[in-house]
């Protein structure tokens, strides 16, 4: 693959409003009517100050997840750039409408552009960099000529108390604490709505910067850890995971099993480590020195992390100042999917970048440690 890609225009759309600390329950719901006694440590510990939620305070939805997506792919479309210019559209989510059909063709029945390749990537956080992938490998090939890579999730909709209240009765009938537990609970105030699309091409734009796409490699430590986040699941004592069709309907309420979970032990254990070994074993591998790099985009779920990282970007001799970090967490909160390129969007139109510079982008998938990593070079 000898083409060079470039990533040229990166849009993203955020429903709504922003959404403070002081008015998620109100969008989210009271669990059995209480007060949260999590919320304060989570936000503390994340560091989260707005984010956006595609529902408002009744429930009510404003937008499903193909329709954030649309619109970020309808944003990309200026500067006579059109809808039917794009070639393929690659779609990465973890909270797709449905089931099936896939979330890229319910994407691309929204646009109603011309007839043209659209796939879809599961999963978690590195979804969207999966579909980017996809993207870089088609226009490297030829295949392709431009590619629409997108990250979307509407995932505040599954943290509505409403979701939770079975569960919370059943706790009562034992006799237990009727407050959801910290596993489920602690993710209610991470999680965002929003959508991010970037324009893939075999040609950098004529005028301003682009971004060259150095290489993109995905490592799955699936092999070694067990599950920590998962939906539509139940974990064991041994750590196995059984499936949704494994339980009686009553259960799927009962146990709240299409409720999004996750092992807070295992992430703080195993989510810094195994990403920052995977980050120095590539950089050595593409001979990078990592200490070479302008600007470091790290996707992190909560500002809790960062100094995890840090500290084992130290271990490993390659830590960089914080001075190159790029992180916008705490304003839009923790977007899944489409947060890598929300943060990237944002630095491209920062005015910030200069032609030479290059760029690391690592996204964690705790989801059973999934690493996307990839090296951009402006131009």
């Amino acid at each position: 693959m000898d083409r060079a890609v470039y990533i040229n225009r990166i849009a993203n759309f955020l429903p709504g409003k922003p959404i403070g600390n002081e008015e998620m329950e109100e969008y989210l719901g009271y669990i059995d009517g209480k007060k949260s006694r999590s919320k304060s440590i989570v936000l503390r510990n994340n560091k989260i100050t707005t984010r956006y939620y595609s529902h408002d305070k009744q429930g009510k939805n404003t937008h499903n997840n193909a329709q954030l997506t649309a619109e970020a792919i309808k944003a990309l479309c200026v500067d006579g750039f059109k809808l039917d210019d794009i070639e393929l559209i690659c779609s990465g989510t973890t909270s797709p409408d449905q089931i099936l059909p896939g979330h890229g063709v319910m994407v691309h029945g929204l646009l109603k552009s011309r007839p043209i390749e659209a796939i879809s990537f599961s999963g978690s956080c590195c979804s969207a960099m999966n579909a980017l992938k996809y993207s870089y490998m088609s226009v490297a090939t030829g295949n392709t000529n431009n590619a629409v890579t997108t990250g979307s999730e509407k995932l505040a909709a599954w943290m509505r108390s409403e979701y939770f209240e079975e569960e919370s009765q059943k706790l009562k009938e034992l006799e237990n604490n009727p407050i959801l537990a910290f596993e489920k609970d602690f993710l209610r105030w991470m999680l965002s709505d929003g959508a991010a699309a970037a324009l893939v091409s075999n040609k950098p734009n004529e005028n301003g910067i682009s971004l060259k796409i150095e290489w993109i490699e995905i490592c799955s430590f699936a092999n070694e850890v067990e599950a920590c986040m998962y939906v539509g699941a139940e974990k064991d004592a041994e750590g196995n995971l059984h499936g949704w069709s494994e339980f009686k309907q009553k259960e799927w309420l009962e146990k709240s099993i299409f409720a999004m979970k996750q092992d807070a032990r295992l992430l703080d254990k195993y989510i810094a480590q195994l990403g920052t070994k995977k980050y120095v074993e590539l950089f050595k591998k593409h001979n990078v020195d990592p200490h070479s790099i302008d600007w470091f985009l790290p996707h992190i779920s909560s500002e809790y992390f960062r100094s995890k990282v840090d500290n084992e970007m130290k271990l490993y001799g390659v830590q960089l100042p914080q001075e190159k970090w790029f992180v916008n967490l705490s304003k839009v909160g923790n977007i899944g999917s489409a947060s890598i390129f929300i943060a990237l969007g944002e630095l491209l139109n920062s005015g910030k970048l200069q032609k030479g510079q290059k760029i690391a982008l690592t996204v964690p998938e705790s989801a059973r440690f999934s690493y996307a990593n990839a090296l951009l070079t402006v131009v």
